[in-house]
């Protein structure tokens, strides 16, 4: 009894222990493992999020956290694969700014209803966007990086992470708020994209703080400014747009926990628990910090909220900006 008590109170069941209750969806949940779909390629932030998170369950339950990558076009793909998997709590995904950003993109070429077909379960981090560039690139700032693209159109290229990304976003700012004419690079994902202004495939781009940090700090990129309101933690010596005069590059991404739709209640509740509420324990905290995320594992209900309001959001920005995907 004692442990039945015990477990009924992790799950938030706030009831009594009648025989009904013992029945709920999310008594014993996870009887087996849960996987985790990261609608990106390797190596980048939805990535590196998923994958501390599910050491951590895997850890306090015992069982296998897994995490399975579907990057490519623009999101949309594993995005639908959350969508259509059964509705059990065995399949998660962490999602990004690509999934409030595409319906405005894409409309009534999503497969999917982005508010529909979704049960979000918490944010987890957010994280400004960093203009990158290759360690030998010849502009060693942003203002160079403006010089060169305007004495040469069309001659300077930026990597982003694909369509709808807030890598995408940023950089397609940065064009518009300094007038240039610049080629944009698409990539799988915010991996893909660092490891092309590493390599120098392309020699600038746009990044995710933690996808780009370590490479940073070993010198082989660099860091040119920060889209974010203000300067991050992660790079204190770098300057944010708005500081080079250019205000109007500024996107924070954030990365969250989300379900198929008709996922029951409680076991909603219970991937909070296992999923999104440790990201406040202070070891994982401090190692998603030391990665250049800023900590909010907030409630189903505040990122249902979210959700909803940056999708209006999105749909003006996209409308006034004339944006359309690749």
């Amino acid at each position: 009894m004692r442990r039945r008590v015990v477990l009924l109170g992790v799950l938030g069941a706030g009831v009594g222990l009648g025989g009904a209750q013992a029945q709920t969806p999310a008594a014993g949940f996870p009887a087996r493992g849960v996987r985790i779909i990261v609608p990106s390629a390797a190596g980048g932030g939805s990535d590196i999020v998923g994958r501390i998170l599910a050491a951590q369950a895997g850890q306090a339950t015992g069982l296998p956290f897994s995490v399975e990558n579907r990057g490519g076009g623009a999101s949309i793909p594993g995005t639908q694969a959350i969508v259509v998997a059964p509705p059990d709590g065995t399949t998660v995904g962490i999602v990004d700014l690509a999934l409030v950003v595409n319906p405005a993109m894409f409309g009534a070429r999503l497969p999917y209803d982005t508010l529909r077909d979704l049960a979000p379960v918490g944010v987890l981090v957010t994280a400004p966007t960093v203009m990158l560039a290759h360690h030998a690139a010849p502009a060693r700032s942003v203002v160079e990086v403006v010089a060169a693209a305007r004495a040469r159109p069309g001659a300077v290229s930026l990597a982003h992470a694909g369509t709808g990304t807030a890598n995408h976003l940023a950089s397609v700012q940065f064009q518009l708020a300094a007038g240039l004419e610049v080629v944009q690079v698409s990539y799988r994902g915010g991996g893909p994209t660092v490891t092309a202004v590493v390599t120098g495939e392309v020699p600038y781009g746009f990044g995710a703080i933690p996808t780009a940090k370590g490479h940073i700090d070993e010198g082989r990129i660099r860091a040119l400014a920060v889209a974010g309101p203000d300067r991050s933690p992660a790079l204190p010596d770098t300057p944010t747009f708005a500081e080079l005069g250019l205000p109007g590059v500024d996107v924070v991404g954030f990365w969250g926990l989300v379900a198929p739709a008709g996922v029951p209640a409680p076991v909603l509740e219970r991937l909070h628990a296992l999923l999104v509420a440790p990201a406040r324990e202070a070891t994982v905290a401090a190692r998603l910090e030391g990665l250049g995320y800023a900590v909010v594992a907030g409630s189903r209900q505040d990122f249902a909220a979210m959700v909803e309001r940056e999708v209006a959001k999105w749909r003006v920005v996209i409308g006034q900006a004339g944006i359309v995907p690749d």
